[in-house]
């Protein structure tokens, strides 16, 4: 398994942070990363997601795993071919203070191919994390 993991704090409230998060409808406005994202949060709903790669565009169809209001969202991206690779991306909000949280963003990558393609887009995927936390942070605390 490989795992990219990134965090900021935030200086706002779980639920403003997580309203933020669950509008998909508003990401084109401040998500450098996640560009788009087309379903529900609820758990076994398979999104439509746009992601910026760093070298483009790129569109797959995960399915949502977790979701608890304030505190996680999570999906499972994978090929078509059971094994060849698997992508755990996860949305952590921790409490620290009633206007104060943690947000852990990350994904943990598994599958005979997962080593290969984490070569191939590692350090983009992180930097597109970090964008995102960023982007989360700024529109949360405005």
């Amino acid at each position: 398994m490989k795992t990219l993991q990134t965090e900021v704090v935030i200086n706002a409230s779980p639920d403003k942070v997580w309203s933020i998060l669950t509008d998909f409808a508003k990401f084109p406005e401040w998500n450098p990363f996640v560009l788009k994202v087309e379903g529900k949060p609820e758990i076994d709903v398979t999104l439509r997601v746009e992601l910026n790669n760093g070298k483009g565009i790129s569109v797959f169809k995960p399915k949502v795993l977790v979701v608890e209001k304030n505190r996680a969202f999570e999906w499972l991206g994978s090929l078509p071919i059971p094994g060849l690779f698997n992508g755990h991306h996860y949305f952590r909000i921790e409490t620290i203070t009633a206007n104060q949280v943690k947000f852990v963003h990350g994904e943990e990558f598994t599958g005979l191919l997962a080593g290969l393609i984490m070569k191939q887009i590692g350090e983009q995927t992180q930097k597109g994390f970090i964008a995102m936390n960023r982007a989360l942070k700024g529109r949360a605390e405005s």
